[in-house]
């Protein structure tokens, strides 16, 4: 009988697509390997994981919500329902380890693992390690971390610098330029845009973009427009009869928009940062300004003072982003360098390493 492992974690694309790499990674290692992936119900995952071949359980759980203190009422109590419902899922699975890739169902899940002496495993993607993983970290077997220096959050003899798992559609997807174009049936003769938000999108470059389209197309630029549920009817109004404009709500075939983009406008999520640093495309980077411990404004400093990225803050979107895009696409020394210095960042089989690793443990 093969080795049973629980993934947990997701909430967005940066959590769900790694864990769904490391997934595949350890079927390919050991195809005896039985997975099971715990969620937060409403949330991606519980519509992602399944598409990607694997069977989900969804938790009753939310996060803590720093904008709203009001609306963290419940949560002590979801959290104690959580509990039990990890518990009846372990009593039905039996897993041997519990693999947290963060997001709200990774802290029940694997705190209850500990307390019940299962090996457990972290993948923290960002430079600055969240605080669920910082207090699971003390207790877990292994952790793998995107980025070397993270000994000031986690215990140094249990790190593993593994860099960030990319989809494999993505590190191995060998498209051209022109099946890219072709994709999202734009025009190979010009330069090409591509904006994402992150999974759910980002209203502020969203509507930086929306008010900065025609100066973006009056430059000779085509744009790609990831915007996320919330703002998908507006931007498709917005584009009616535009040929230079593809909008929609999410772009399934990453893969594509990447081999199309000349220059890439994006928010700065560890996962991002990481396929980007694989593909090797310019970026202007516009980290969230919300995320935990503003992490995604030190994961795009981290890329500036490499010289491997531009980046430009939340609340300058509207001043800046749409100049910069059009000045950044007209520097190709500027492009080149960048290309230059994100190469060697980038890492392919981070899914590899980890599998590996948890195989050889368990």
């Amino acid at each position: 009988m093969g080795k049973r492992i629980v993934i947990a974690g997701g909430g967005t694309g940066g959590h769900i697509f790694p864990a769904v790499a490391v997934a595949n990674a350890l079927k390919k290692m050991d195809s005896s390997v039985e997975i099971l992936f715990i969620g937060a119900k409403g949330k991606m995952e519980m519509e992602k994981v399944p598409q990607a071949g694997y069977e989900i359980r969804g938790l009753d759980i939310a996060g803590f919500n720093r904008s709203s203190l009001i609306k963290n009422i419940g949560l002590p109590v979801k959290l104690v329902k959580s509990f039990f419902q990890v518990r009846s899922i372990f009593k039905q699975f039996k897993p041997d380890a519990a693999f947290g890739v963060g997001g709200y169902s990774s802290f029940p899940v694997l705190r209850f693992a500990q307390a019940r002496g299962i090996k457990t495993f972290i993948h923290e993607s960002n430079s600055f390690a969240g605080r669920s993983n910082i207090i699971l970290g003390r207790k877990a077997t292994r952790i793998f971390t995107g980025t070397d220096g993270m000994e000031k959050f986690f215990p140094a003899e249990k790190i593993m610098v593994t860099g960030n798992p990319v989809r494999n559609a993505i590190s191995d997807a060998g498209i051209s330029r022109s099946e890219g174009i072709g994709f999202f049936s734009l025009d190979e003769n010009k330069k090409t845009l591509l904006v994402v938000g992150g999974s759910l999108g980002a209203r502020s470059v969203n509507e930086a973009i929306d008010k900065g389209l025609d100066k973006l197309t009056a430059a000779g630029l085509q744009v790609i427009w990831q915007t996320g549920k919330p703002y998908a009817e507006k931007a498709k109004a917005r584009i009616t009869g535009n040929p230079d404009v593809w909008a929609n709500d999410f772009i399934t075939q990453m893969e594509y928009a990447y081999a199309a983009a000349d220059i890439v406008v994006a928010r700065s999520g560890a996962m991002t940062v990481a396929e980007l640093c694989t593909v090797c495309k310019p970026v202007l980077f516009v980290p969230y300004p919300f995320a935990a411990e503003d992490h995604q404004t030190v994961n795009a400093a981290q890329m500036v003072n490499k010289h491997a990225a531009l980046m430009v803050r939340d609340g300058e979107v509207m001043q800046k982003l749409v100049f910069m895009a059009i000045e950044l696409s007209m520097d190709i020394a500027k492009q080149e360098e960048m290309k230059k210095n994100m190469a060697p960042l980038g890492i392919t089989n981070a899914d590899e390493r980890i599998a590996e690793e948890i195989l050889k443990t368990i």
